[in-house]
């Protein structure tokens, strides 16, 4: 087996542990990593929630979501029965200070039993109004001291705004030192995500063509076929600017786009994606309504399978005028990508569940070919996809077989599963161990939030100034409202579409 470094003596407690995201996430990547031996050898769980529960019957509760969701199947009774002896729960409320003195009083006879100073990791598995609580009495009752050994986890959004964005980090940075927030983005674990660094830099032949000569415009589709779900009541206060374009699409756009890293530190990496974000072109008020494009679901079809508007989604008010879909049009303003286009979109009942991006490159200079030749001629195109297919795909021109010259758009592709056997971990795998080894750069920094932030907020300021009209102003199981292709046909393009779609049970399994 392969030597690799695995992280110092830990515990890893988990508030809002009896959730559907430790449930459906969390764990089975726990339970992923345990059995490909990156756990340390001393470690612990500690699971918190208000939900009355014995270890047990929490320990069942946690199996029986492993054996759903686990990349590796369902879990082997020896296995688990050794795993689980590292999980306890204790059910207790997160405002009470008493709750904190419990915890630590068990951390303490952790490190006691194992005779080391372990490290200490407080997951915040919660809504976000009980993350101000919770880390508020982890101070108090002095949990979070010593900078070397506790991290805080805390998962998406990162406020509503630019302003609560900030005063969130303030009351964190308060508390916690920086080097200690892991603010986690699950797109960001994803093998596909993290390969377009490889793809880009560890390649001679891609990054001298990677800049405003070559490249025509990016496109970044991030599609899900499913609705609100259980998160109704949650979705109708965020929207699909807020819960998908200000992290994921904002993400995977600064990998698109960065410049050159001196090393793979992790300083060194998020440094460069905050540049990205400090180049693309703030959007003024009056350009909103040509640059960026919002929708919301009607009742529709998907597959013969009849879909029900977002306003009737249990959660959703009647007359809602949330977004569920949103398009945007960013540049940005350097050397490498001035006046190149970058397309986002994002939007849920849509056709298809895939999250895909798109380089098209500029056509050729000269068209030395006789027209005859030429009748199916397309400019070179590069495609990552990321879900549900991960892999990376080029298409280029190639004369067909036969006597007449005539040119044909061919593919040139790599698959994951083809390419290297078995299944790549999920993305809570990597992120968890890059957390336990204090490895934060798949982390957002204070100021890649803010800086993501302050890129939208023009928009987010423009549609809570003006209703929107219309809504619902696309069917489920289309590509969204009819604005989306104007935004995009005013430049001569059009979008593109998206090559690869999967089974609606494997989506709902990707939700938290």
């Amino acid at each position: 087996m392969e030597k690799h470094e695995r992280p110092l003596p830990t515990v890893l407690t988990i508030f809002g542990a009896a959730g559907d995201l430790t449930w459906r996430k969390l764990m089975p990547a726990l339970y992923n990593l345990y059995l490909d031996h990156w756990l340390p050898d001393r470690f612990a769980i500690q699971g918190v929630d208000v939900k009355p529960m014995r270890d047990d019957d929490y320990r069942q509760h946690l199996r029986d979501g492993v054996d759903r969701f686990s990349r590796q199947g369902k879990s082997d009774d020896a296995a688990w029965n050794d795993f689980a002896t590292h999980v306890s729960y204790l059910p207790a409320d997160f405002t009470n200070p008493d709750t904190y003195t419990r915890l630590a009083h068990s951390l303490a006879a952790h490190d006691q039993a194992w005779n080391t100073a372990a490290n200490h990791i407080f997951y915040q598995a919660t809504p976000p109004r009980l993350v101000g609580p919770i880390v508020e009495q982890l101070d108090r009752a002095q949990l979070c001291r010593e900078r070397g050994r506790a991290r805080v986890v805390l998962e998406k959004p990162f406020g509503r705004d630019l302003d609560s964005a900030r005063t969130l980090n303030r009351m964190l940075g308060n508390i916690f030192d920086e080097t200690q927030i892991y603010r986690i983005d699950h797109y960001l674990g994803k093998e596909t995500v993290q390969n377009i660094l490889a793809f880009r830099f560890a390649n001679a032949l891609f990054e001298p063509l990677w800049d405003r000569r070559y490249i025509d415009h990016v496109q970044i589709t991030v599609a899900e076929r499913i609705g609100v779900e259980h998160r109704g009541g949650y979705y109708d206060g965020a929207g699909a600017l807020r819960d998908m374009i200000q992290n994921h699409l904002m993400q995977i756009l600064c990998l698109i786009a960065m410049e050159p890293p001196v090393s793979f530190q992790d300083q060194e990496i998020r440094n460069k994606k905050v540049d990205v974000l400090h180049a693309i072109r703030r959007i003024a008020p009056e350009q909103v309504s040509h640059t960026a494009v919002r929708g919301q679901y009607a009742a529709g079809w998907i597959e013969g399978q009849h879909a029900s508007a977002f306003r009737t989604e249990p959660g959703v008010v009647p007359d809602s005028t949330t977004e569920t879909f949103a398009a945007v049009k960013l540049f940005v303003d350097n050397w490498r990508w001035q006046d190149v286009p970058f397309y986002l979109r994002t939007g849920k009942r849509l056709p298809a569940r895939v999250s895909e991006v798109a380089i098209q490159f500029r056509p050729v200079p000269h068209q030395s070919f006789p027209a005859s030749a030429v009748i199916d001629w397309h400019p070179n195109r590069l495609l990552i996809h990321i879900q549900p297919e991960e892999g990376i795909s080029l298409r280029f021109q190639a004369k067909s077989p036969g006597l007449m010259m005539r040119l044909n758009p061919v593919e040139m592709q790599f698959h994951y599963r083809d390419a290297f056997k078995g299944t790549p971990p999920a993305a809570y795998e990597a992120l968890l161990l890059d957390v336990m080894l204090a490895d934060a750069t798949l982390f957002m920094r204070v100021d890649q939030v803010e800086a993501a932030w302050d890129v939208i907020m023009p928009i987010l300021d423009a549609w809570n100034a003006v209703m929107p009209t219309g809504f619902p102003n696309y069917a489920a199981g289309t590509w969204g409202p009819e604005a989306a292709e104007v935004l995009i046909a005013r430049d001569g393009r059009s979008w593109l579409m998206p090559t690869a779609v999967t089974d609606p049970l494997e989506e709902t399994s990707e939700r938290r």
